[in-house]
């Protein structure tokens, strides 16, 4: 019964030094001994304590400690990654998006300014607040990188530009298939085979110039639906600082909050719509440590020695 109340304590104390001992000091002391009553007391202490040490408290504490443990362990490691593949993102884009990012930023550290002003800091209250904001951060940081690589993807094809290509290839195809048409009526009919040939070449690579023309509409339809996006979040954000700071009530700042962090369920569901931004669909890792939205500080790289702090250091050296 105690068992079925507590799962998994006595699958824990079979892998725990807890059994090791107990084993060691009843049938192993019994084997030394060499005599049958004392492995019979052996073989019975054993089994007592196979039955009772598991349900105690202190080895219950020892096993809860031990899993908090790995808990948090594995929260600081999904919580290393994240951090690792966001800052990564953040350091990817131009430094106009990067300024955008920041300036933001100091937006969302005005409400946690003004949170602590309206509840005590470390108040469940507020704790979720900030996560909250921190959210709103992510999801704005993958819209800057969607853009900047939707910006970068319709600049290539501008530059090679598509439109023309295909009415290139098109008007190409037009004339190869009159070609064809007038030697299948008997006029020079050995360069018949080579010429459909040809066209079915130049037919394929129409249908690939047609894909590309397709992309870039598609990706000129998602950039304005990005922007637009950025833009509703951005004034969302400054609406949570200008309520926070005016009304001082948790509730209220709560409520707008949530209110915002409930649109991002469509924004994120259209993300994963989108085959080439995977890897960005996703929200924050599920942990209890705060994942915050401050990017990693630049190293601090150490300046070149002046002529005369080298000449002092080699006397120094002397």
């Amino acid at each position: 019964m105690a068992e079925a109340q507590q799962p998994g304590y006595r699958r824990e104390f079979l892998k725990s030094p807890h059994h090791v001992w107990l084993g060691a000091l009843t049938l192993g002391a019994g084997f030394i001994a060499a005599q049958p009553l004392a492995l019979i007391a052996g073989a019975t202490a054993y089994l007592l304590g196979w039955i009772y040490l598991p349900d105690l408290a202190f080895f219950r504490h020892w096993v809860d400690r031990r899993r908090r443990k790995a808990t948090e362990a594995e929260s600081r490691a999904r919580l290393e990654e994240f951090v690792r593949k966001r800052d990564t993102l953040l350091a990817s884009l131009s430094t106009l998006r990067r300024q955008r990012y920041e300036e933001l930023a100091d937006v969302c550290r005005s409400i946690e300014s003004a949170g602590t002003e309206t509840v005590s800091v470390g108040v469940d209250g507020n704790e979720l607040r900030v996560r909250r904001l921190d959210e709103l951060m992510w999801t704005f940081l993958r819209l800057l990188s969607i853009e900047e690589s939707l910006e970068r993807f319709l600049e290539t094809e501008r530059r090679e530009d598509v439109p023309a290509l295909v009415q290139e290839a098109e008007e190409e195809v037009g004339r190869i298939e009159e070609e064809v048409k007038g030697l299948r009526g008997g006029k020079g009919s050995a360069n018949l085979g080579v010429r459909e040939r040809l066209l079915e070449s130049r037919r394929d690579r129409l249908s690939v110039l047609r894909k590309r023309l397709a992309r870039v509409d598609q990706a000129r339809d998602n950039l304005g639906l990005v922007v637009s996006e950025q833009q509703r979040l951005d004034q969302q954000i400054k609406l949570i600082r200008a309520e926070a700071f005016a009304m001082k009530n948790a509730t209220a700042l709560s409520a707008r909050i949530d209110a915002t962090v409930e649109h991002l369920d469509q924004t994120n569901k259209w993300l994963s719509e989108m085959d080439e931004f995977k890897d960005l669909v996703g929200g924050l890792p599920q942990t209890e440590l705060r994942v915050g939205y401050e990017s990693a500080p630049p190293p601090v790289l150490e300046e070149a020695p002046t002529k005369t702090a080298r000449r002092r250091r080699r006397s120094q050296s002397q």
